[in-house]
């Protein structure tokens, strides 16, 4: 692989994710490794760009989580440094990282997602509630890893939920909340994985449910019937492709009761750590995870 000249493995940053990002980074860079690739180690801080001038790296292996790193800022900076990188460019990772956007994206081309109230004010929490019902879940849409995001069971719970979401900044959501089974489906080199239906005792898959217990279950084979999971994985290549995310990623969908799919989030830089999802997906597959790692530097290029 001598095309891999020198490749960065970006991690860490700004971002509330910033302890997973390290975790999968430093998983990455251990596969890399492994490989026999000349792979770095980069803790992202706000000089990031004048680094990647300076060390002359080949290639940039991005496991940045959340803001600064997949939301499309990296991104920018590494196509006007012309160093080809993993997953997706800067409107697929913008777009994707917007939970609204993507929403309002979805509903545009057809594709199911939980109808959504757009929570400016106080008075929004009460119409919020009249118009959707409860129970609903607050998410502040710039922000991944379930942080910041709440369940709303009663109405008295909105305000602090709402108050709660605020303080992450940005653009804040209440969205039906749809009861049902959580499956997600990673997506890699055009491909749909096999899917993982997950099972948790919190109230949702929530931060704690995804990184911290040994509680949470990880089904994969699913279990659903082959025909349906296929149809399914169409559909979760469609909302994938409808955000122009590229590369490798993850699709979270919910199925409810009459096993209608609903659309919750595409994530164009998932975990990679041995709570992560896609590692998961590729070993049901039969792709090790140095492997794993290898397909997707594989795939990274500039774009745009």
């Amino acid at each position: 692989m001598s095309q891999f000249e020198k490749v960065a493995v970006l991690m860490g940053g700004w971002s509330a994710e910033r302890e997973v990002s390290l975790k999968s980074g430093k998983a990455v860079l251990d596969a890399l490794t492994r490989k026999g690739i000349n792979a770095v180690g980069v803790d992202v801080d706000r000089k990031i760009g004048g680094l990647l001038q300076k060390e002359n790296f080949s290639h940039v292996f991005n496991v940045l989580h959340g803001r600064g790193g997949e939301d499309g800022v990296i991104q920018g900076l590494l196509n006007v440094l012309e160093i080809p990188y993993t997953g997706s460019g800067v409107l697929g990772s913008a777009l994707a990282m917007d939970k609204l956007r993507c929403k309002q994206l979805w509903k545009g081309v057809g594709l199911p997602t939980p109808d959504y109230y757009l929570l400016e004010t106080e008075e929004d929490c009460d119409r919020a509630v009249k118009t959707l019902g409860l129970p609903l879940m607050i998410k502040p849409v710039l922000e991944g890893s379930s942080i910041g995001i709440s369940k709303v069971n009663v109405e008295t719970e909105m305000q602090s939920a709402w108050m709660q979401a605020r303080e992450c900044g940005g653009t804040i959501i209440a969205e039906r909340f749809i009861e049902g089974e959580e499956y997600t489906a990673a997506i890699l080199e055009q491909n749909v994985l096999p899917m993982i239906r997950l099972e948790t005792d919190n109230e949702f898959y929530d931060y704690q449910a995804k990184y911290t217990s040994n509680d949470t279950r990880y089904i994969c084979p699913c279990g659903l019937a082959e025909t349906l999971e296929k149809s399914l994985g169409v559909m979760m290549k469609q909302a994938f492709d409808a955000v122009m995310a590229d590369g490798w990623g993850r699709v979270d969908f919910m199925l409810d009761e009459n096993q209608q799919p609903w659309l919750i989030e595409v994530n164009t830089v998932p975990g990679m750590t041995d709570h992560s999802l896609v590692p998961m997906a590729a070993k049901q597959a039969g792709i090790s995870f140095d492997d794993l790692v290898i397909k997707i530097l594989q795939g990274a290029k500039l774009h745009g």
